[in-house]
């Protein structure tokens, strides 16, 4: 594992490149979830580029602006700033190797990953672990963090309506301890999990249960059957874990790891 900085626009880019022993079998780019899901899901990205890494793929971990070691605030971050950021990582990749390209999103990753492949001038696959399909409604559930906080004081009504009108206003809104500019918050909201037209490729969609025998739900289903309509080949499933981007101690899905490194090696 190599730890380094990218030069990119308004500071560095803190990334980790785990390089395989052999020629690599495959490029991957690691694309965390929003806010503090990202701080929840460090360990299991760490376990399973590792894993990558030791099975044969190149890993590149970046933190995207005004998150992790990257420069920049929270609230320095914007959509599109984020989409530039994955273009830079993938333009470093490439620098280290020519192997087939996936993007390994997670939670709202996955959205951004979506949202930037069109940009890529190749074919690129995709993992999704648990993937946030509308960012409208992700950023609805974030804003519920602040009417939490405030209904311990009394001050819940008209929350929510209070933070549409600070970002209206263009001003950042303060949600659990992130301080979220207008921009991004209408990048993320803007967001859905869309399959690109142009360079088809595959799809490996998974998400988590505790619960034996449990299917996708019916809203993952239809989004599925969108990314097959568009001609993606899409392989889906639960896998047995904990959601452990949310959990209050630091957890593992060991079944995850394994899965996603059994679908790596099958599209070869």
């Amino acid at each position: 594992m190599r730890p380094f900085f990218l030069p990119g626009e308004g500071g560095q880019r803190f990334c980790l490149f785990h390089a395989p022993q052999t020629q690599p079998r495959g490029a991957v780019i690691y694309l965390h979830p929003f806010a503090e899901e990202m701080n929840k899901s460090r360990r299991m990205a760490a376990l399973q580029a590792r894993a990558m890494a030791e099975a044969g793929y190149a890993v590149l971990q970046i933190d995207l602006l005004g998150c992790g070691d990257s420069a920049g605030d929270f609230s320095d971050a914007t959509w599109q700033a984020w989409q530039s950021d994955v273009l830079l990582a993938y333009r470093w990749l490439r620098t280290q190797t020519q192997a087939p390209l996936t993007l390994w999103g997670l939670r709202a990753g996955c959205l951004v990953a979506a949202s930037v492949a069109s940009q890529l001038p190749e074919a690129v696959s995709f993992i999704f672990w648990h993937p946030v399909i509308s960012g409208k409604q992700h950023w609805q559930q974030f804003m519920r963090l602040k009417m939490a906080g405030e209904l311990a004081s009394g001050n819940a009504k008209g929350v929510t309506e209070q933070l549409r009108n600070q970002l209206a206003a263009g001003q950042a809104v303060e949600i659990a301890g992130y301080s979220v500019s207008p921009s991004l918050a209408e990048g993320l909201a803007s967001a859905i999990l869309q399959a690109p037209i142009e360079h088809v490729g595959k799809l490996s969609w998974f998400e988590l249960s505790v619960k034996d025998d449990t299917e996708l739900t019916p809203v993952s289903q239809k989004r599925i059957g969108q990314w097959q309509d568009a001609g993606f080949e899409v392989y889906s499933s639960v896998v047995r874990g904990p959601a452990f981007w949310q959990t209050t101690e630091v957890e593992e899905a060991q079944e995850l790891i394994k899965a996603t490194l059994a679908v790596l090696k099958d599209r070869e």
